[in-house]
C-alpha cells in the first residue's frame, strides 16, 4: 500500500509558483506580506543574525548548542534542508512537526493571495510565524543568499550580528568582486547593533568595517579582537574580557575553531548573559551539523566501501570551503595517514575547477558523478574534464554505489597504501542525497 505524501509537500510545490524566479533580491514582498501575517517578525525572541560565505550553518549550530547547554530555548532557522524541507525550522522543542508546518504553510498560502513571492520568502514567512506564536530565548537566524536584500533581512534590530569568511560564491546574484559580496553581506549590520566578524580577506574586512562604522554598530574582528586557536589539545580563546581554556569543538577541522569563535564572540557580546563558561564548553562537546566533515560509520554506502576505510561527507561546494576542507584533511592526515580519495558531484553554477585545486598533492584521485535528480547538476564527464583541468587524476562513475566501487578497485591496486579515506564533497545536495540514501 503506498503511503500518501506529506500535506506539506503539496503545499511547498505550490508556492514554487509563485514567482518566476528562484531568487530575486528585494524586500518589498517579504515585507507586505508580514504585514499581512501581523508583523509576526516583531514578536520575535531576541535575535543572532548570521550572514558569510561559508561558516554560517556551523556558526549557527555553535551558537545553539552553547545557548541550549545554558537551559535557553532556542529556535533556529538554516537553510537549505539536506533531506526534508522541515530541517530549516527548529522550533525551542525541536524540529517542527508536519501538522504544524502544514498549517503554517496554509496560514501564509491565505494571507499571500496568489501574489507574486519567491519560494524563500513565503517560507521564511512561514518560519518567522512559526517562531512567534512558541516563546523562546533566542533566535539564530542564518541568512539564505547575501543579506542587504536576504528575506531574514527584515529584523530592526538583532541582539548580535555575525558575518562568517566572505568568499566568491552565488556569482550570478552578487556580483563577481570580493568587495561587492562583503557590501551585501555587511547589509545586514543594523544601527547601533553590535557585530561579530569571522576572518577576513582585507578587501572584505574594509568593506564590514566601513558599514559598522557608518551605523555605529559596535564591532569585533576576529584576528584583532577576538583571537582562537588549538593548544594541547584544548580550544584557546581570548579577547579584551579574558581567556578561555576549552575544549576542541565536537565538529572537525581548524576552521571549526574559528567558527566557534564566532559563536562564543556573538554570545559574550550581546549582552544578554548568553556566555556562561561551562555552558559553552558543554555546547562544544555536544554540537552537532550533518554534513560538515560528519564521519559516516553505517549504511549501504559504508559497506561498499574497502574494509578498514574512513567515509567523510561535507557539503561546502565553493574555493574557499574546499581550502577549509583541505586544510582539514591535511591536519586528518597528519595525525593518521591514509591516502585521500574523493568522490564529488557539483552544480553548474560552482566553480569546480577552483574547487578542486586545493586538494593537488593531497588527494589520490577523484571519482566525479552527477547528483541524482538534480537538474542543475554537472554531469559526471563535465566535472571530470574540470578535475582534470585542475591536474587530479580522476575518472567519472555512473552513481555513488559505482564511484564506491571505482574507489575500492583504485585502492586495491595500490595495496602498499592501506586502507583509503574517502571524501564525499562539492554539494549540499549531494550531502543530502547521501544522508537520505545511507541512513
Amino acid at each position: 500500500m503506498s503511503v500518501a505524501a506529506p500535506l506539506s509537500d503539496a503545499i511547498l510545490q505550490r508556492l514554487l509558483t509563485l514567482h518566476p524566479k528562484r531568487i530575486d533580491l528585494v524586500l518589498d514582498r517579504i515585507e507586505r506580506l508580514l504585514t499581512a501575517l501581523g508583523s509576526p517578525e516583531k514578536k520575535l525572541p531576541p535575535v543572532i543574525h548570521v550572514a558569510g560565505t561559508n561558516g554560517k550553518g556551523s556558526t549557527c549550530a555553535f551558537a545553539r548548542a552553547m545557548l541550549e547547554a545554558q537551559g535557553l530555548r532556542v529556535h533556529v532557522y538554516t537553510s537549505p534542508h539536506l533531506v526534508r524541507f522541515h530541517e530549516r525550522i527548529r522550533l525551542a522543542s525541536g524540529i517542527i512537526g508536519e501538522d504544524e508546518l502544514a498549517a503554517t504553510l496554509d496560514d501564509c498560502e491565505r494571507a499571500n493571495a496568489g501574489a507574486p513571492i519567491t519560494f524563500f520568502e513565503i517560507t521564511t514567512a512561514a518560519a518567522f510565524l512559526a517562531f512567534s506564536r512558541h516563546p523562546a530565548d533566542a533566535l539564530v537566524l542564518e541568512v539564505g543568499l547575501g543579506g542587504k536584500y536576504d528575506a531574514t533581512n527584515v529584523i530592526a534590530k538583532p541582539a548580535v550580528s555575525v558575518i562568517t569568511p566572505v568568499g566568491l560564491d552565488h556569482q550570478e546574484f552578487l556580483g563577481t568582486q570580493l568587495s561587492g559580496i562583503a557590501a551585501e553581506k555587511a547589509g545586514i549590520i543594523k544601527p547601533g547593533a553590535p557585530v561579530v566578524v569571522g576572518p577576513q580577506d582585507d578587501d572584505a574586512r574594509d568593506v564590514i568595517a566601513r558599514r559598522a562604522d557608518a551605523l555605529s554598530a559596535p564591532a569585533w574582528f576576529f584576528g584583532q579582537d577576538f583571537f582562537a586557536h588549538a593548544e594541547h589539545g584544548r580550544m584557546v580563546y581570548q579577547d579584551n574580557d579574558g581567556l578561555l581554556d576549552l575544549p576542541l569543538p565536537k565538529l572537525p577541522g581548524p576552521h571549526q575553531i574559528e567558527n566557534a569563535a564566532g559563536a562564543i564572540a556573538a554570545l559574550r557580546h550581546a549582552n544578554r548573559g548568553w556566555a556562561q563558561e561551562q555552558g559553552l564548553e558543554r555546547g562544544l562537546r555536544s554540537v552537532e551539523w550533518p554534513a560538515r566533515l560528519q564521519r559516516l560509520t553505517q549504511g549501504p554506502l559504508v559497506g561498499l566501501a574497502p574494509r578498514g576505510s574512513e567515509i567523510w561527507l561535507d557539503g561546502g561546494h565553493n574555493p574557499h570551503a574546499a581550502l577549509a576542507i583541505a586544510r582539514a584533511m591535511a591536519d586528518l592526515e597528519e595525525r593518521s595517514p591514509k591516502p585521500l580519495y574523493l568522490v564529488c558531484g557539483m552544480l553548474k553554477t560552482k566553480d569546480a575547477e577552483g574547487f578542486f585545486m586545493p586538494f593537488l598533492g593531497l588527494a589520490r584521485h577523484v571519482t566525479t558523478v552527477a547528483i541524482e535528480g538534480e537538474d542543475a547538476s554537472r554531469g559526471a564527464g563535465e566535472l571530470y574534464d574540470l578535475a582534470r583541468a585542475a591536474g587530479l587524476d580522476a575518472s567519472p562513475a555512473d552513481d555513488l554505489e559505482d564511484a564506491m566501487m571505482q574507489v575500492d578497485a583504485w585502492s586495491r591496486g595500490r595495496p602498499g597504501d592501506g586502507p583509503p579515506r574517502i571524501l564525499i564533497c562539492g554539494s549540499l545536495y549531494l550531502a543530502g542525497k547521501v544522508l537520505s540514501e545511507n541512513s
